[in-house]
């Protein structure tokens, strides 16, 4: 079984490495290593995308994550009609602040309530905001993540705002998987 090294790599090198890999081969196994939470989930997520058998060891701090293509694999996101929103601020529109803040809550909400829901909210830049504790769209936030939407999170916009400790829903990825999602809905809303 071949190694993918992936000890020390910042997110979203070990997904590339992992990607890299596997789109190489027409069927194989590989043992990718990573010495952080966020990479293994990061790997698991592409590995459950690309129809990629996987499980995860973990040793002394080390994750041994071994995943199997059988030349079968088969793509979730095929979907024609899906549709992801990308929300880059906290609030909805420009002009008045508070009114974007009420608009983006209000937005969240009546979403959340729709029949049509996205397969994926993705938050940047100031949108890591509206999934932090205290903040009243968490709630929202909430109901759509029970009704299946997966919500992702930028990690390095969580950095530079100091808010990774404090987000209250949603995963923490990179932008690797943030382009591999837009790359597979058929349809983009960025507010």
């Amino acid at each position: 079984m071949d190694i993918i090294d992936c000890r020390g790599l910042a997110c979203p090198q070990p997904v590339i490495n992992t990607k890299k890999y596997f789109t190489s081969i027409e069927k194989g196994k590989a043992e990718v290593l990573v010495d952080n939470e966020i990479a293994k989930n990061n790997v698991l997520k592409l590995a459950s995308s690309n129809g990629l058998k996987s499980s995860v060891i973990e040793e002394n701090g080390i994750f041994k994550i071994q995943l199997e293509k059988n030349g079968e694999a088969e793509e979730k996101n095929n979907n024609k009609n899906n549709f992801i929103v990308l929300l880059g601020s906290d609030k909805f529109g420009s002009g008045d602040d508070k009114l974007g803040t009420t608009l983006m809550k209000s937005y969240l909400y009546a979403l959340s309530e729709s029949d049509k829901l996205p397969t994926h909210l993705l938050m940047v830049n100031g949108g890591v905001k509206l999934a932090i504790e205290g903040e009243e769209t968490v709630e929202s936030l909430n109901t759509l993540k029970e009704k299946g939407v997966e919500i992702l999170c930028c990690g390095t916009c969580l950095d530079f705002y100091g808010l990774k400790d404090k987000l209250a829903i949603g995963e923490i990825t990179n932008m690797y998987t943030i382009v591999e999602v837009m790359n597979n809905a058929s349809n983009t809303i960025k507010l």
